[in-house]
């Protein structure tokens, strides 16, 4: 599989690239949870604070702004969340950038390389707002903090409903609990036209603010694939990430340091262009027809 990858990109003139696992700054994302370590500099004696990649993003696009031309990377990315059937907390992350694509040309590609690696049926697309009138019955993007929480507590999700306070955190309650188990199952589906408020990185659509440029790819219960039409506002990424962090402070969680080499860059131009972050071992999951990470993993985070 990992062959067969290189050879897809290969025959587009995809340039693989190479970029640090240890970085000085990290995804601020309220979402993610980068490991912390630090680095002890013998000459002063100082020691300075380096995290593990959640991702390439921030250091492909650095590569993007300097004029790499399209790139992947297939690689190890680390996240310091839990372990289980899905999830390892070192995994093996495929990410690429086409310049001049958007979200949707980006879709299709995505497709031929499932179709290419695993012989899957052509990928469906269906967007967010339907896919919550379809299987939860009302509208993500015009419906009350109450009603979202309401159909939360009629799920039997009242646990975690009654206390919490983000609409989004609710959302993705039910995205994971009712929309998931009903999509992909029979060919891979594309979700796109994510709430502006669950952007990331990702542009806003200029006909409807309310919706981003976003998608996620998911196929038999797995969720393999987040991409974006890539935000190029080096000012919009800045406040976003500082939004983050007040998010963070506001859950109680650590502010992390924003990442000042890859705003620099951004300066710079960052080109017109799609990027998505595919996991490699859950995509291997499903050739191999196994249901835990583990048994597609040769050292699991149990016996590594």
């Amino acid at each position: 599989m990992l062959s067969n990858i290189r050879q897809f990109f290969a025959k587009r003139n995809v340039l693989e690239v190479d970029t640090p696992c240890l970085c000085h700054g990290t995804v601020t994302d309220v979402n993610l949870r980068a490991f912390r370590t630090s680095f002890n500099l013998a000459s002063s004696q100082q020691q300075t604070d380096l995290f593990l990649q959640t991702s390439p993003e921030f250091a492909m696009k650095r590569l993007l702004c300097s004029g790499s031309g399209c790139i992947y990377q297939l690689g190890k990315a680390y996240r310091n969340e839990e372990s289980g059937k899905h999830h390892n907390p070192e995994f093996t992350l495929l990410e690429w950038y086409r310049l001049g694509f958007d979200h949707l040309q980006l879709i299709d590609e995505v497709d031929q390389l499932m179709q290419a690696i695993l012989g899957c049926p052509p990928m469906d697309k269906l967007t967010y707002q339907y896919a919550f009138l379809q299987y939860c019955g009302f509208d993500p993007l015009s419906c009350t903090f109450e009603t979202i929480k309401t159909h939360c507590i009629e799920q039997g999700l009242a646990e975690i409903a009654e206390y919490e306070t983000s609409t989004d955190v609710l959302l993705q309650l039910l995205f994971c609990h009712v929309i998931e188990r009903n999509i992909g199952q029979q060919a891979p589906i594309a979700i796109i036209g994510f709430p502006a408020s669950q952007a990331a990185l990702a542009r806003l659509e200029p006909n409807d603010q309310r919706v981003s440029r976003r998608f996620e790819v998911y196929y038999q219960g797995l969720e393999l694939a987040n991409g974006y039409h890539e935000l190029s506002s080096v000012e919009e990424q800045r406040q976003r990430f500082e939004h983050d962090n007040q998010m963070r402070a506001a859950q109680g969680l650590p502010e992390l340091p924003i990442d000042q080499r890859f705003l620099e860059a951004m300066q710079h131009g960052l080109p017109d262009c799609a990027g998505v972050a595919l996991g490699f071992d859950r995509l291997l999951m499903i050739a191999a027809n196994k249901n835990d990470i583990a048994q597609v993993l040769p050292f699991s985070f149990q016996n590594a």
